[in-house]
């Protein structure tokens, strides 16, 4: 990011004041805790800052988020809610806006000129690794889509992430009165989507047309929330962009963050943390926040098993869209300071994971290795696409499918004009929200003809659940045919892409492996090598030294 586009971000930020005065009846909404009076960029109104639920601060934090009380003040909707805790950092814009503990907002678009009643809804949770993101995020800001496509409501929401938002408190004294703490976040987002039952129509909104649509870790939430009891009936369809239920962790994968809370902030008791300072919780969570947890399989909100729910019909109310892109894990090379430090971390996390699995499913990675040519790096980035996006994806859709859902399936291969990135993690986002101005992972603006392609798909399965245009039939997925529409320059629909692949190594998705890495051995033969060969180079390097030496001095007679 440049200076001057987080100058604008933090710039932006101010709070919503109560008014007094007259203000335009035309844009404003009455809800439940108040009218909100939102402000007006050509044709579209757009809400900002609107809360749904108390402040989860005080008694309140770490807590289950508690429905906002009624009001009847009219108060202004101009300004994002605060970012929730998290570090900043140059690829998630929001972490650039002011953050807090108060982060408990939604944002809300509607098209003015549009007077269809009972407007389709469109909910998106962003993503972030379940540490980072928020509703001022600029890719997420909903003008450019609602514009082009007028009968749409389109919502962001903010909630809890990082420390706040996915801990597990249990290691704590009086940590068992906090049993929600590891996945509060989710439960934000429920909260958040009952605010929305109640309040869209005050918008144009239909509450029983509502779609629910995230990428990455808002992938992962969208493809959760249709498995948590508490959640039914709250939304229609789901949209989960490089996200599935594979993006959890088990209880012992969170202990570890537990460890690092503990260590850094010298608490041995939740009331203890309870007396840290908000400013003190972000300077601790800047010492954390690689370390972030995923939503915990708790088998209380979310099952220990959450493909069951999926093979159970659980989820067969919900129509669904889950796709992944065909370089998910080329996005990291940026992410950890590029091409070398990939280079190095990838195989450090290859061999931690291959090192717990049978001989059987060792061979079935040497043969997936083998089938591929170039560097091994890339190799095993490939075979984490596999593993943790795409085959989950498959799994979870094929299931969905099997068992009362419609699923439909994509495959995106659009690449990036960054050096190396190709099709990776996020690089669609500009293109769903035709925010092509956002080259932050594109590398230079997209294309406006394919994104109105994507936005025309994506809303025409939030109006009627099949997502196919006038130009593209989208067949629906299911396990024979495995329809998919694979999204290039010219999209067009694939039966079982990469077969071989899918065939190969889909037996190795019971061992749910997944972006964990806080718990890492270091002693594997990756860094036994790289330490080997750094000592023989240091000395390589000290005996061209001594022998230089020796001639110098022989030749000079020192």
């Amino acid at each position: 990011m440049t200076e001057e586009a987080i100058t604008r971000i933090r710039e932006s930020y101010s709070e919503n004041r109560i008014i007094t005065g007259e203000y335009d009846i035309n844009l404003s909404a009455k809800c439940s805790n108040g009218i909100f009076v939102g402000a007006k960029s050509g044709n579209i109104a757009v809400f900002r800052g609107i809360p749904f639920a108390k402040p989860p601060v005080g008694d309140l934090r770490w807590k289950p988020p508690v429905p906002v009380e009624g009001g009847s003040e009219v108060r202004e909707a101009y300004y994002n809610g605060k970012s929730p805790i998290q570090t900043e950092w140059p690829t998630e814009q929001a972490s650039y806006y002011p953050c807090g503990e108060d982060c408990l907002y939604l944002n809300v678009w509607k098209n003015l000129t549009d007077t269809t009643e009972n407007k389709p809804v469109m909910v998106f949770f962003h993503g972030g690794s379940y540490g980072w993101g928020g509703t001022a995020d600029p890719m997420y800001d909903g003008k450019n889509l609602v514009s082009k496509q007028s009968d749409i409501i389109l919502v962001t929401v903010g909630y809890r992430v990082g420390i706040l938002g996915f801990v597990d408190l249990s290691c704590f004294e009086g940590g068992e009165d906090y049993p929600y703490a590891p996945n509060l976040g989710l439960l934000d987002q429920i909260e958040a989507l009952r605010y929305i039952q109640n309040n869209i129509a005050a918008f144009g909104g239909d509450p029983k047309n509502v779609t629910i649509f995230g990428e990455s870790a808002g992938g992962g939430s969208v493809s959760l929330l249709p498995i948590i009891p508490m959640a039914k009936g709250l939304f229609r369809r789901v949209i989960a962009e490089s996200g599935s239920v594979a993006l959890t962790f088990s209880k012992e994968e969170c202990r570890e963050f537990s460890r690092r809370l503990m260590r850094e902030s010298k608490a041995k008791s939740v009331d203890e943390l309870l007396r840290l300072t908000e400013d003190e919780l972000i300077k601790i969570n800047g010492k954390l926040n690689q370390y972030n947890n995923f939503p915990q399989r708790d088998g209380r909100i979310v099952p220990l098993n959450p493909y069951l729910s999926y093979k159970k019909g659980d989820t067969a109310d919900v129509d669904m869209i889950i796709g992944t892109n065909s370089h998910e894990m080329n996005y990291w090379i940026g992410e950890i300071g590029g091409i070398i430090p990939f280079r190095f971390s990838i195989p450090v996390k290859f061999e931690n994971d291959l090192k717990r699995l049978p001989a059987e499913d060792k061979n079935r990675i040497k043969t997936f290795m083998s089938s591929m040519n170039g560097h091994s790096m890339w190799k095993m980035a490939r075979f984490y696409d596999e593993m943790m996006f795409r085959l989950p994806a498959i799994e979870q859709a094929q299931w969905h499918d099997a068992n009362g859902g419609k699923a439909y399936m994509y495959y995106w291969t659009v690449p990036s004009t960054i050096p190396m990135r190709k099709a990776c993690h996020a690089v669609e986002l500009a293109y769903v929200f035709g925010n092509l101005e956002e080259t932050i992972y594109t590398g230079e603006i997209a294309d406006e003809t394919l994104s109105d392609t994507v936005i025309q798909m994506w809303t025409n399965f939030a109006r009627t659940g099949v997502p196919s245009t006038d130009d593209l039939l989208w067949e629906a997925y299911d396990g024979k045919q495995r329809a998919t529409m694979v999204i290039s320059d010219k999209p067009h629909i694939e039966h079982d892409v990469l077969e071989s692949r899918r065939k190969l190594l889909f037996p190795l998705l019971k061992h749910q492996i997944n972006p964990s890495y806080a718990t890492l051995d270091y002693n594997v033969p990756f860094v036994r090598k790289a330490v080997a060969g750094s000592i023989a180079l240091a000395a390589g390097i000290a005996g061209a030294a001594l022998l230089a030496y020796k001639l110098i001095s022989k030749n000079h007679d020192i």
